[in-house]
Protein backbone atom coordinates (compact mmCIF):
# COMPACT_ATOMS: atom_id res chain seq x y z
CA UNK A 1 0.00 0.00 0.00
CA UNK A 2 1.39 3.38 -1.02
CA UNK A 3 -0.21 6.48 0.46
CA UNK A 4 0.31 10.18 0.10
CA UNK A 5 -0.53 12.46 2.99
CA UNK A 6 -1.37 15.72 1.34
CA UNK A 7 -1.62 19.11 3.00
CA UNK A 8 0.31 22.27 3.72
CA UNK A 9 3.22 22.48 6.16
CA UNK A 10 2.08 21.95 9.79
CA UNK A 11 -1.16 20.23 8.74
CA UNK A 12 -0.27 17.15 10.81
CA UNK A 13 1.08 14.92 8.04
CA UNK A 14 4.12 13.88 10.07
CA UNK A 15 2.06 13.03 13.15
CA UNK A 16 -0.37 10.89 11.16
CA UNK A 17 2.43 9.26 9.15
CA UNK A 18 4.22 8.16 12.33
CA UNK A 19 1.00 6.62 13.60
CA UNK A 20 0.47 4.75 10.33
CA UNK A 21 4.07 3.49 10.41
CA UNK A 22 3.51 2.08 13.88
CA UNK A 23 0.11 0.57 13.15
CA UNK A 24 0.64 -0.68 9.58
CA UNK A 25 4.41 -1.22 9.32
CA UNK A 26 4.82 1.03 6.30
CA UNK A 27 7.87 3.21 5.72
CA UNK A 28 7.46 6.95 6.09
CA UNK A 29 9.20 8.83 3.31
CA UNK A 30 9.27 12.38 4.65
CA UNK A 31 10.99 14.81 2.36
CA UNK A 32 11.14 17.28 5.24
CA UNK A 33 13.08 14.78 7.37
CA UNK A 34 15.30 13.86 4.41
CA UNK A 35 16.04 17.52 3.69
CA UNK A 36 16.76 18.30 7.37
CA UNK A 37 19.15 15.31 7.46
CA UNK A 38 20.89 16.63 4.34
CA UNK A 39 21.34 20.05 5.93
CA UNK A 40 22.59 18.54 9.19
CA UNK A 41 25.21 16.55 7.27
CA UNK A 42 26.98 19.76 6.24
CA UNK A 43 27.53 18.33 2.75
CA UNK A 44 27.52 20.55 -0.33
CA UNK A 45 23.99 19.34 -1.08
CA UNK A 46 23.00 20.03 2.51
CA UNK A 47 24.33 23.58 2.33
CA UNK A 48 22.46 24.15 -0.92
CA UNK A 49 19.25 22.79 0.60
CA UNK A 50 19.73 24.93 3.74
CA UNK A 51 19.96 28.14 1.71
CA UNK A 52 16.78 27.25 -0.19
CA UNK A 53 14.86 26.35 2.99
CA UNK A 54 16.07 29.45 4.85
CA UNK A 55 14.60 31.57 2.06
CA UNK A 56 11.28 29.74 2.47
CA UNK A 57 11.42 28.33 -1.05
CA UNK A 58 10.69 24.78 -2.15
CA UNK A 59 13.68 22.58 -2.96
CA UNK A 60 13.95 21.72 -6.67
CA UNK A 61 12.20 18.68 -8.08
CA UNK A 62 15.43 16.98 -9.14
CA UNK A 63 16.85 17.01 -5.59
CA UNK A 64 13.64 15.80 -3.98
CA UNK A 65 12.99 13.08 -6.59
CA UNK A 66 16.52 11.74 -6.16
CA UNK A 67 16.03 11.55 -2.38
CA UNK A 68 12.74 9.68 -2.77
CA UNK A 69 14.17 7.27 -5.34
CA UNK A 70 17.01 6.38 -2.94
CA UNK A 71 14.49 5.32 -0.28
CA UNK A 72 11.91 3.40 -2.35
CA UNK A 73 13.55 -0.02 -1.92
CA UNK A 74 13.13 0.12 1.86
CA UNK A 75 9.48 1.01 1.38
CA UNK A 76 8.94 -1.88 -1.03
CA UNK A 77 10.52 -4.28 1.45
CA UNK A 78 8.11 -3.06 4.15
CA UNK A 79 5.04 -3.45 1.95
CA UNK A 80 4.54 0.20 1.11
CA UNK A 81 5.23 3.82 1.81
CA UNK A 82 3.62 6.84 3.29
CA UNK A 83 4.75 9.85 1.28
CA UNK A 84 4.82 12.85 3.60
CA UNK A 85 5.57 16.17 1.94
CA UNK A 86 5.94 14.65 -1.51
CA UNK A 87 4.89 15.22 -4.20
CA UNK A 88 4.62 19.00 -4.05
CA UNK A 89 4.36 19.74 -7.78
CA UNK A 90 2.72 18.15 -10.79
CA UNK A 91 6.17 17.25 -12.16
CA UNK A 92 6.97 15.44 -8.90
CA UNK A 93 3.63 13.60 -8.99
CA UNK A 94 4.24 12.45 -12.54
CA UNK A 95 7.81 11.39 -11.65
CA UNK A 96 6.53 9.47 -8.63
CA UNK A 97 3.93 7.67 -10.75
CA UNK A 98 6.63 6.76 -13.28
CA UNK A 99 9.08 5.57 -10.57
CA UNK A 100 6.41 3.41 -8.95
CA UNK A 101 5.14 2.04 -12.28
CA UNK A 102 8.68 0.97 -13.21
CA UNK A 103 8.67 -1.07 -9.98
CA UNK A 104 5.20 -2.54 -10.55
CA UNK A 105 3.70 -0.27 -7.86
CA UNK A 106 1.27 2.64 -7.71
CA UNK A 107 -0.20 5.21 -5.35
CA UNK A 108 -3.24 3.60 -3.74
CA UNK A 109 -4.71 6.56 -1.85
CA UNK A 110 -4.10 10.28 -1.40
CA UNK A 111 -5.36 11.63 1.90
CA UNK A 112 -5.75 15.40 1.92
CA UNK A 113 -5.70 16.98 5.36
CA UNK A 114 -7.94 20.03 4.94
CA UNK A 115 -6.84 22.86 7.22
CA UNK A 116 -7.42 26.56 7.81
CA UNK A 117 -4.45 28.80 6.92
CA UNK A 118 -4.99 31.24 9.82
CA UNK A 119 -5.15 28.38 12.33
CA UNK A 120 -2.01 26.88 10.78
CA UNK A 121 -0.15 30.13 11.39
CA UNK A 122 -1.19 29.96 15.04
CA UNK A 123 -0.13 26.30 15.24
CA UNK A 124 3.25 27.01 13.65
CA UNK A 125 3.92 29.89 16.04
CA UNK A 126 3.47 27.51 18.98
CA UNK A 127 5.64 24.83 17.36
CA UNK A 128 8.39 27.38 16.64
CA UNK A 129 8.33 28.54 20.26
CA UNK A 130 8.52 24.95 21.56
CA UNK A 131 10.90 23.26 19.09
CA UNK A 132 12.71 26.20 17.52
CA UNK A 133 13.01 24.62 14.06
CA UNK A 134 14.33 27.28 11.67
CA UNK A 135 11.83 26.30 8.97
CA UNK A 136 9.00 26.92 11.48
CA UNK A 137 9.82 30.61 11.83
CA UNK A 138 6.41 32.28 11.38
CA UNK A 139 7.66 34.65 8.66
CA UNK A 140 9.39 31.85 6.75
CA UNK A 141 6.28 29.72 7.25
CA UNK A 142 4.10 32.33 5.51
CA UNK A 143 6.37 32.06 2.46
CA UNK A 144 6.21 28.23 2.60
CA UNK A 145 2.41 28.31 2.92
CA UNK A 146 2.09 30.65 -0.07
CA UNK A 147 4.42 28.38 -2.07
CA UNK A 148 2.30 25.36 -1.10
CA UNK A 149 -0.93 27.07 -2.11
CA UNK A 150 0.57 28.19 -5.42
CA UNK A 151 2.48 25.04 -6.42
CA UNK A 152 1.01 22.08 -4.57
CA UNK A 153 -2.72 22.69 -4.30
CA UNK A 154 -3.10 22.21 -8.09
CA UNK A 155 -2.34 18.51 -7.50
CA UNK A 156 -5.86 18.03 -6.12
CA UNK A 157 -7.44 17.66 -9.57
CA UNK A 158 -4.61 15.35 -10.67
CA UNK A 159 -5.34 12.82 -7.92
CA UNK A 160 -9.08 13.43 -7.92
CA UNK A 161 -9.09 12.53 -11.61
CA UNK A 162 -7.41 9.23 -10.74
CA UNK A 163 -10.08 8.49 -8.10
CA UNK A 164 -7.47 8.35 -5.33
CA UNK A 165 -8.21 11.53 -3.38
CA UNK A 166 -9.97 11.42 -0.02
CA UNK A 167 -10.40 14.57 2.08
CA UNK A 168 -10.16 14.57 5.87
CA UNK A 169 -10.73 17.44 8.31
CA UNK A 170 -7.19 18.12 9.50
CA UNK A 171 -8.22 20.68 12.12
CA UNK A 172 -9.60 18.11 14.55
CA UNK A 173 -7.64 16.54 17.37
CA UNK A 174 -5.09 13.86 16.49
CA UNK A 175 -7.44 10.97 17.35
CA UNK A 176 -10.30 12.36 15.24
CA UNK A 177 -8.06 12.91 12.23
CA UNK A 178 -6.63 9.40 12.68
CA UNK A 179 -10.11 7.88 12.76
CA UNK A 180 -11.09 9.65 9.52
CA UNK A 181 -7.89 8.46 7.83
CA UNK A 182 -8.54 4.89 8.95
CA UNK A 183 -12.03 5.04 7.40
CA UNK A 184 -10.51 6.33 4.14
CA UNK A 185 -8.01 3.46 4.09
CA UNK A 186 -10.50 0.76 5.04
CA UNK A 187 -11.97 0.86 1.53
CA UNK A 188 -8.64 -0.22 0.00
CA UNK A 189 -8.12 -3.79 -1.02
CA UNK A 190 -4.44 -4.14 -1.86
Amino acid sequence: MNLILFGPPAAGKGTQAKRLVTERGLVQLSTGDMLRAATASGSALGQRVQAIMDAGDLVSDDIVIALIDEHLTAAEDAGGAIFDGFPRTLAQAESLDAMLKSRGEKIDRVVRLKVDDAMLLERIGKRFAEAGRADDNPETFKVRLAAYNRQTAPLLPYYQGQGKLIEVDGMGDIASVAAEIDVALASLTV
